[in-house]
């Protein structure tokens, strides 16, 4: 992508800024609170030129600028550092679903509440075999935006009861990264705008599937996909013994 250091730098601000306030983010914003060492007019055409190369959007007329899905994946991908997990956090994550090895269902019931507990979010999994799991429905409610648009929220709890539906959406996922990510309109859903998905590929036997988080397109990358990850490849682990 073409882009400028100042370019690279302003998304990488707005990015960090949209995540923490969930409100557009507008040029005094970003000279004042980050010192970015140019002038607010300066950052607006800077922001301008973003948002006519589809890495920013200004929902009204009057106030700043929002990441677009575009701007958030690049973010992801080329300046974010994950978080890596604790030897704690592994040693604990590891017992609690090892201890349900012997039986599928049971292996899955663990790993999506395990995950929905360390992620905050709503996990779900899915398998080509018509079965699905989910836990942690309640954290959809941690993020402003599904508290304000029931719509969105109302759509997400449907979508969980309908197999086809999330395979076909882990589906719209491209590339071989172990690692997916949709934000927005990549999801395929009108209304899921705010939303974003982070998900891995699962193996158990002959049977392929998805486990991941639905969450706000807001949602802490940096901590989430190191879970989603761990978590999904302990599951593959155990069930290359099967």
């Amino acid at each position: 992508m073409d882009l400028t250091e100042r370019q690279i730098l302003i998304i990488k601000t707005i990015v960090e800024e949209f995540t923490q306030t969930a409100e557009p983010v507008g040029s005094v914003t970003l000279e004042n609170k980050y010192r970015l060492g140019v002038s607010p007019a300066t950052l607006r055409n800077e922001m301008a030129t973003l948002e006519n190369k589809g890495l920013l959007a200004q929902p009204h007329a009057s106030s700043g600028r929002v990441p677009t899905p575009m701007a958030i994946k690049f973010y992801v991908h080329e300046l974010m550092k994950e978080k890596q997990l604790s030897v704690a956090e592994e040693v604990n994550v590891k017992s609690r679903v090892w201890d349900h090895r012997h039986n599928r269902d049971d292996l899955m019931r663990e790993a999506t509440k395990v995950l929905a507990e360390r992620t905050k979010a709503l996990c779900i999994a899915a398998t080509d075999e018509g079965l699905t799991y989910h836990s942690g429905y309640a954290n959809i409610f941690n993020s402003i935006e599904f508290e304000s648009h029931l719509d969105t929220t109302r759509e997400i709890f449907f979508l969980l009861d309908q197999q086809q539906r999330l395979m076909d959406m882990f589906g719209r996922a491209s590339g071989n990264s172990p690692i997916h990510i949709l934000v927005g309109d990549e999801i395929g859903i009108s209304l899921f705008q705010p939303v974003s998905c982070v998900f891995a590929d699962i193996h158990i036997g002959d049977r392929r599937g998805s486990l991941g988080i639905i969450s706000s397109s807001r949602q802490e990358y940096d901590k989430n996909i190191p879970f989603v990850r761990y978590i999904a490849n302990l599951v593959n682990q155990i069930a290359q013994e099967w």
